[in-house]
């Protein structure tokens, strides 16, 4: 982990610029927002009650449910709604259908994670820009533009990995910070009494003076929590320690100091509410506080961006995704890559978003719906995993996650009313993507139960061939197959048309488990049937990086020696016809048969040297 090799200092500085980023630009839009909606009249009383809200939202859901709680429950040091689902499936493994239906849930969610990384980048990126219109109304035309233009920018630069320009996200971010709480305490000054709304009392007597408003509402006040999940994702990368330091010391802080001072700004004066955070700094301030808002956005899109190349490449390893290609970008992080795929098809829906919705208040109403699914969803697996993982009674569970779900399914109800208004946005592009995940799936599991179907059994077919064996030639070959014990299609091809067997043979299976990483003591399964002849299972985590030739070295204590130099891989290039029959819809069966004839290539994926590699084809209908 890298928490033991980066002092404590370091790593929160580290996890102030990539973990809070996102949550530390909703200063930005969500004070804005909240009175935008038109519901909430203007007056002292009000603005009180909206601080107290905002106050104990940020307390209750961030450092009590996700700080406190969710940070917990790490799954071998990792994180994330992947790592989340993973451990629930472990704890419910002796209840298959709980089970399933947990992971259907589990990747509905982390599908939503896509829809909210096209939302979050659109939103935080347009909202610095648009203080380009307190500079000068005469800014306004070139807003879109210029959003565009910075956002084009970002993900031109995403293959060269962030590596580089990551050093600079912590200072950056901890200078917005500084910076965000001194324009708070600089108005507070003005209008100490304003501190008064850290008081739970204002927030109640709002409630329940305007409970119809307080709903509508809290789809603009979940704005302020933009992020929270990637207190959670982002575990394995910090460490809980360096999360709940930067989050106490730094992040609350100079966020709660800044709502408080956009507050006393809209008790001195009203008119500010149309841009109260930009309007809190000095004339002179405000183009560089427009710069450093913008390098503000950058980063915690930058972040966002990160994690859906992290996210997908996990999915792909679980299986509910077809192989992509993946680059990395650095030579000493494993985790940092790059997926051309990904990259550029978020850049085509942010566009959109950005060209369809023209601003951050109508980005607002399409933020919102799968960001609060997915805390609802965060909060269910929660539940799982501390009720049948660990074991505590039925009724510490509910206390513990009962209250979390009633707040996460009050924001997301609230957040249903913004549906037609924009929020179908996110939810078409999580719904498109579910369906791709669950089609994928659900067509490897129809495959591979053809191939079971239509499978020779290795070891009597083995005894069969050295019956009469053919001509042994020299080297080793490598013979990939799906299921262990079963003859590959290549094997049959090579032997039917090449008539010759190498001196060595292996029959490998790759394996993807449900723990992000999985020890070398635990990589290799070998079983010796004979004739020089090996059968090879490859254990990895969904955080490893599968690498065939460099888990094959460890062979050379069990009797076997894999020379690279003399070592073929032999594959099967299967293509799939869709027929009719008792399979998946013919709509879905075509778009597996497309997804895999595009899928990238598995030589590639496995990390095996590309001139030493066979692909033999055939077809197979489903």
């Amino acid at each position: 982990m890298a928490a033991s090799k980066t002092s404590l200092p370091a790593l929160t500085l580290g996890a102030i610029g990539v973990v809070y980023g996102d949550i530390g630009t909703s200063v930005l839009y969500a004070v804005k927002e909240i009175f935008h909606t038109g519901h909430v009249p203007f007056t002292h009383a009000n603005v009180y009650g909206i601080l107290s809200m905002l106050f104990w939202t940020l307390v209750v859901i961030v450092a009590v449910k996700y700080v406190s709680l969710v940070l917990r429950a790490d799954n071998n040091g990792e994180g994330g709604l992947v790592a989340m689902l993973a451990l629930a499936g472990q704890a419910v493994k002796g209840k298959p259908r709980l089970r399933s239906v947990l992971f259907v849930i589990g990747i509905f969610g982390t599908s939503l994670f896509y829809g909210d990384g096209v939302i979050t980048p659109a939103i935080s990126v347009l909202s610095a820009m648009e203080g380009l219109e307190v500079v000068s109304p005469q800014f306004r035309k070139y807003v879109i533009v210029l959003t565009l233009c910075v956002l084009l920018c970002l993900f031109m630069v995403q293959k060269r990995g962030t590596g580089g320009i990551g050093k600079f996200f912590g200072p950056i971010t901890l200078t917005w910070f500084v910076v965000i709480a001194g324009l708070g305490v600089m108005h507070i000054l003005g209008r100490p009494e304003i501190l008064l709304a850290v008081n739970p009392l204002y927030a109640v007597r709002f409630m329940l003076a305007q409970p119809g408003t307080t709903f509508v509402i809290l789809g603009a006040l979940v704005l302020c929590v933009t992020g929270a999940e990637a207190l959670y994702a982002d575990l394995g990368h910090f460490g809980k320690k360096p999360i709940r330091l930067a989050w106490f010391a730094v992040v609350m802080p100079a966020l709660v100091l800044n709502y408080f001072g956009q507050g006393a700004l809209l008790l001195a004066n009203p008119d500010a509410v149309k841009n109260p955070f930009f309007m809190m700094a000095p004339a002179w301030a405000l183009l560089p506080l427009v710069l450093l808002a913008t390098m503000a956005t950058v980063i915690a899109s930058q972040a966002l961006i990160t994690g859906a190349f992290s996210i997908t490449k996990q999915v792909i390893q679980l299986g509910y995704l077809p192989r992509l290609n993946i680059e990395h970008t650095s030579v000493r992080e494993t985790g940092q890559v790059y997926i051309p795929f990904v990259n550029w098809g978020l850049f085509a829906a942010i566009v959109m978003a950005v060209v369809m919705f023209r601003s951050s208040s109508n980005l607002a109403a399409a933020y919102g719906i799968a960001v609060t699914m997915d805390m609802l969803i965060t909060t269910l697996l929660t539940f799982f995993v501390i009720r049948y993982g660990w074991k505590y009674p039925l009724a510490l569970c509910i206390a513990a996650t009962g209250g979390f779900f009633l707040v996460d399914f009050a924001f997301f109800a609230s957040n249903l009313m913004k549906l037609v208004d924009g929020g179908w946005f996110p939810l078409l592009i999580g719904g498109g993507i579910f369906t791709l995940m669950m089609t994928w799936k659900d067509g490897r599991a129809l495959l591979a139960q053809k191939l079971r179907s239509d499978a020779i059994d290795l070891k009597s077919f083995l005894e069969a061939v050295f019956v009469n064996p053919p001509m042994r030639v020299d080297g080793t070959a490598v013979f990939l197959t799906a299921e262990p014990g079963t003859v590959p299609n290549a094997m049959l091809h090579n032997l039917k048309h090449n008539k010759v067997l190498h001196a060595q043979n292996l029959f490998v299976t790759v394996r993807n488990h449900e723990v992000p990483w999985m020890g070398l003591a635990k990589r290799l399964q070998i079983e010796p049937l004979g004739h020089d002849c090996w059968q090879v299972v490859i254990h990895y985590g969904f955080k490893n990086d599968p690498d065939v030739p460099r888990a094959l070295e460890q062979l050379r204590g069990h009797g076997c020696m894999v020379d690279t130099m003399t070592t073929s891989y032999f594959l099967s290039r299967d293509t799939v016809v869709p027929t009719l029959g008792s399979g998946m819809a013919s709509w879905r069966e075509k778009l597996f048969a497309q997804m895999h004839h595009n899928a990238g290539a598995a030589a590639d994926f496995l990390n095996l040297p590309s001139n030493a590699v066979v692909e033999l084809g055939s077809k197979i209908e489903i």
